[in-house]
């Protein structure tokens, strides 16, 4: 994930050297991640968004409502700017941050997989306080706001400027602090947990004392990193969390301004202990679907540009 040249363990003497972030992987991963919120990756948030915000609610009743919202069109509600703007910068700002973190982490002596932890946790706070906590806000706004009739509808530009005029930037930030310990915590757990899946591959692969100089093939590339997505996803209840402090659904009894702590108590006074659990499966599906999109798409795309690179030379 992160550009590091030497994965394995550092023998004494040898200089670990970094590899420099290229632009045209930079652009290749903006590409992959339009191509994947614009596939599956929005139906996925929109039920995953729905079923946090409406926690009695099951998959089939969230799609239903869903649909009855906004027909086919209603699966993909803030994609259009917001979750465009997101995927198109999320890359780049996780990319630059994690490596260098990830690499002056090696330098310092730490191992692949407390490297990839401390980098994740960086990248995802560098997310978080970017680009991603008002396109977040702007989604679940989309997402659980009270849609008018058609002809009457208020655009989602025109909803984000209300929200700016009433509440400044404090109020298209809300729940930023939950986008933060989401991302902190899903990225250190992605990267962590991927580099140990990949340790204990080479180990299967090569014995007791894995081989780093062989490169892992593209399906196990794709099995470490869906280990680290699936499991990643122990933190629903942040993301269950996240949801509730940016929603527009109204209730009573719900306060008007929660903090992380209060927003908590308030889920677990009205749906227990579950409640925090609501949306993991189509989280783990939305997981799913960018590995495939990144891993593979990744892989197939920079070899054809090496390839063409290759050819020119």
């Amino acid at each position: 994930m992160a550009p590091l040249v030497v994965s394995g363990p550092i023998k004494k003497g040898d200089k670990l050297e970094k590899k420099p972030v290229s632009f045209i992987n930079l652009a290749v991963g903006a590409g992959l991640n339009m191509f994947e919120v614009s596939t599956l990756g929005q139906p996925f948030e929109v039920i995953k968004t729905h079923l946090a915000a409406n926690r009695t609610d099951n998959i089939i009743t969230a799609a239903k409502k869903t649909f009855k919202r906004g027909g086919f069109l209603g699966f993909y509600q803030g994609l259009i700017p917001w979750a465009w703007i997101e995927a198109s910068t999320k890359g780049a700002v996780l990319i630059f941050t994690a490596s260098e973190i990830e690499y002056r982490a090696r330098v310092a002596g730490a191992s692949p997989f407390t490297a990839g932890i401390v980098g994740g946790m960086g990248g995802g706070l560098a997310q978080a306080y970017t680009t991603m906590g008002f396109c977040t806000f702007m989604k679940t706004v989309e997402v659980t706001r009270h849609k008018a009739p058609a002809g009457k509808q208020v655009s989602t530009l025109k909803v984000a400027s209300e929200i700016w005029k009433r509440e400044g930037i404090r109020g298209i930030n809300k729940g930023v602090n939950a986008v933060a310990v989401r991302q902190c915590t899903n990225w250190a757990s992605r990267f962590g947990l991927t580099r140990l899946g990949e340790t204990t591959i080479r180990r299967i692969r090569d014995g007791e004392v894995p081989d780093y100089s062989k490169p892992l093939s593209p399906i196990q590339k794709i099995f470490a990193s869906a280990i680290g997505g699936g499991l990643s996803c122990w933190n629903q209840p942040i993301e269950v969390i996240r949801v509730e402090m940016q929603s527009q659904v109204k209730a009573p009894g719900r306060p008007e301004k929660m903090t992380i702590v209060s927003c908590a108590k308030y889920i677990y006074q009205n749906n227990g202990l579950k409640g925090f659990f609501r949306g993991v499966t189509p989280r783990i599906g939305l997981g799913i679907w960018q590995t495939v999109c990144m891993v593979f798409g990744g892989d197939s795309i920079k070899a054809k540009i090496a390839q063409r690179q290759a050819a020119k030379i």
